[in-house]
């Protein structure tokens, strides 16, 4: 059995959830120091791991990044933590390539950084490095994913994977209590929150550009049922191609529910959280992994890139430090029936097909 399949099915049996990945960065991290990296653990009191080797030599700082938390799933009435993600993958995937960097003797400048990242799916993760310092000294970043059967086949890879920006948006409608014998002293909280809803469903932007905003939690409850509620709370899912319709389709919609719900009487406090920004990637990574890809698969194994309107927080490396040189790529591994579910599977064969493509990547850069 290969060196990466051992990894991949050791971690997939020690699935754990955001901010809580012991075990596995544990694992990661002592797999690094044997291997012959500066290990760093525990990255800004979370569970982050980096392991640097240095060459000696002046050179770039080139970073792999691999994200290590599971999901929580619900599953016969208990949550269950499940690598329905592939961050195991991920994890297996870069953790072979480091060591066979070290191995193969063919860095021959500058120094290469593994980051096994906390709490991908929580959208802090990526964060919690940037506020540890992790990528001030790095000059390019380098990360992947899984991909669907649907969107890239068994034997091929993207060079680059377009992710959206995601977002939660949530409002807080306050209305005036009352007896429901006498619904004219008050303002109903439920009724200004389902207008806010409508109103924010009217929006209209360029239809090209794609995005979206549909609401996913609605609650109130005024403890009653013949009493006028005078709170009502609404979570809408916001997503978008590009961060700046992002941007204005947040303040549309922050106009709309303040508008919708003063016209009943009501007001609204509308925040949004859970920032997940949009992919930008630069020209000279999409290259390398271009060229990588082809190296391994030949050229019928580059696919075009990606879009997706799922989320991924790597792209917080590049919207903090614009400067980064920055790419992603997806891997085809004939994954079913989809991110995300509990029952994910994918032929484990396109393990040694990642490591490799990223070993090309990294001895490119800084051979």
């Amino acid at each position: 059995m290969s060196r990466v399949l051992d990894v991949y099915n050791y971690l997939h049996t020690i699935p754990e959830l955001g901010m809580q990945e012991r075990k596995t960065s544990a694992f990661l991290a002592d797999q690094l120091e044997n291997a012959g990296y500066i290990v760093t653990r525990n990255i800004n009191n979370a569970t982050g791991v980096v392991g640097i080797y240095d060459t000696g030599i002046t050179g770039p700082t080139l970073a792999l990044r691999a994200d290590m938390d599971a999901l929580g799933h619900m599953i016969n009435g208990n949550l269950c933590a499940r690598h329905s993600c592939g961050h195991d993958a991920h994890c297996s995937m870069v953790l072979t390539a480091s060591e066979n960097l070290i191995q193969s003797h063919t860095l021959k400048k500058g120094k290469l950084k593994i980051i096994f990242q906390p709490a991908e799916e929580l959208g802090t993760g990526a964060i919690s490095l940037l506020e540890g310092g992790v990528l001030d000294d790095v000059d390019m970043v380098l990360g992947l994913h899984l991909r669907p059967k649907s969107e890239v086949p068994l034997g091929q890879a993207t060079p680059a994977m377009y992710h959206a920006a995601s977002q939660r948006l949530k409002a807080v409608v306050h209305g005036t209590r009352a007896h429901g014998a006498r619904p004219h002293l008050g303002v109903n909280a439920i009724e200004a929150a389902s207008l806010a809803i409508m109103s924010v469903a009217t929006i209209r932007m360029d239809p090209n550009i794609s995005y979206s905003i549909k609401p996913t939690q609605f609650d109130c409850n005024s403890g009653v049922t013949n009493a006028i509620p005078d709170e009502a709370t609404i979570i809408w899912d916001v997503r978008a191609e590009k961060n700046d319709i992002m941007a204005t389709l947040l303040i549309k919609a922050k106009q709309a529910i303040e508008n919708a719900s003063l016209s009943m009487g009501a007001a609204a406090d509308v925040s949004w959280y859970n920032l997940v920004p949009a992919a930008v990637y630069t020209d000279d990574a999409i290259a390398l992994y271009t060229e990588a890809i082809e190296a391994v698969l030949g050229k019928k194994g580059i696919c075009d890139p990606g879009k997706t309107a799922g989320g991924e927080d790597f792209h917080n490396f590049i919207l903090q430090k614009p400067h980064l040189h920055a790419g992603y790529f997806g891997l085809g591994c004939d994954l079913e029936p989809g991110l995300h579910h509990p029952d994910m599977h994918f032929n484990t064969a396109a393990l040694a097909t990642g490591t490799a493509i990223l070993e090309y990547a990294a001895k490119k850069y800084l051979g």
